[in-house]
């Protein structure tokens, strides 16, 4: 596979140290990458209207989100954006008062949407008019008692520290599920004893491929969990692979499964932040030696990294999403 779409956000210029994402990052980005070449070409580039902003100061990027057929389905903080592919002609756009951080959607499978409304520690389900179907809050408590229907959350800059932080949505056997930030796992929205742990790290994506999830965690590590059992049956430590003496990958978001034994995985340089329980896990965080911003092919049998681009080349400074382009 030689070409790849990723999406994410150019970074301010002449940012201060402690800056937190919400006001880090200026335009919204999708790449086409040539993989073999090296290059890229720009197929969107994408700024929130203001009425769907805290701000003209605030954080535009895009997240997480769903390749189907010839469609592409993202997010933006406090949007959905649907695009036509490969021409990038936009398709819909959804964008709701209850919107805040989002961080990943995909299609149901009677082409509804669903939601990981990260910043309200929900999820939801939307019909395409915008119409909201079903909400979860996704640690079974009742819904409306932490935050406000009257509240139009898109023009607040942050809900931290959130309790759970939904972060990736995808479903089995028909049923939904999302995956939880804080209490390393991913749980079904309509059976909730139903739970998948990943207890090594904070788990980000939870892709499908044959019979098997593969979840990142943000170490740097891709835990493979069999879907019938929903049991660990193995976990690859990447920083062992590439991560190098006293290097720290990045924090990884985004992953791409290319077959059995080849993956792309997404990491984000490591950034200031005054949520330190976010990063407990880096050991070496703020030094020269940290990574930029990168995508990277593993052979996850042979534990060889097979090809590495950097991301931040073509000003793309935080990654989310890694989907097919061929």
């Amino acid at each position: 596979m030689r070409y790849l779409y990723v999406t994410g956000g150019k970074q301010k210029p002449r940012l201060l140290k402690s800056e937190e994402e919400w006001n880090l990052y200026e335009r919204a980005l999708i790449l086409r990458l040539d993989t073999q070449a090296k290059s890229s070409e720009v197929c969107v580039d994408y700024v929130s209207p203001p009425e769907a902003q805290p701000d003209d100061f605030s954080s535009v990027l895009f997240k997480a989100g769903t390749l189907g057929g010839k469609r592409l389905w993202v997010t933006t903080s406090t949007e959905v954006m649907i695009y036509d592919v490969p021409n990038f002609q936009p398709a819909g756009r959804v964008s709701l008062p209850c919107f805040h951080d989002v961080h990943h959607v995909m299609p149901t499978p009677e082409g509804n949407l669903l939601i990981a409304n990260t910043g309200l520690d929900m999820v939801v389900e939307v019909a395409p008019d915008g119409n909201t179907l079903r909400e979860w809050d996704v640690l079974g408590e009742p819904l409306w008692t932490r935050f406000s229907r009257e509240v139009d959350y898109r023009k607040v800059f942050s809900t931290k520290p959130h309790k759970s932080h939904p972060n990736f949505v995808f479903f089995l056997e028909g049923e939904p599920w999302v995956t939880r930030f804080k209490q390393k796992d991913a749980i079904c929205l309509t059976q909730p004893a139903r739970r998948i742990a990943i207890d090594v790290e904070k788990p980000h994506d939870g892709a499908q491929f044959g019979e098997r999830i593969y979840f990142t965690t943000v170490d740097g590590r891709v835990v493979i969990v069999n879907k019938c059992s929903l049991q660990v049956e193995q976990v690859v430590d990447l920083n062992k692979i590439d991560g190098g003496e006293g290097q720290v990958l990045g924090w990884c978001r985004g992953i791409h499964v290319v077959d059995e034994r080849r993956v792309w995985v997404g990491f984000t340089r490591i950034r200031h932040t005054k949520f330190k329980e976010n990063v407990l896990w880096v050991k070496h965080a703020f030094r020269d030696v940290d990574r930029p911003t990168h995508i990277t092919l593993y052979d996850l049998a042979e534990k060889e990294a097979l090809n590495e681009i950097n991301l931040e080349e073509f000003s793309v400074n935080i990654i989310f999403g890694i989907f097919p382009a061929d």
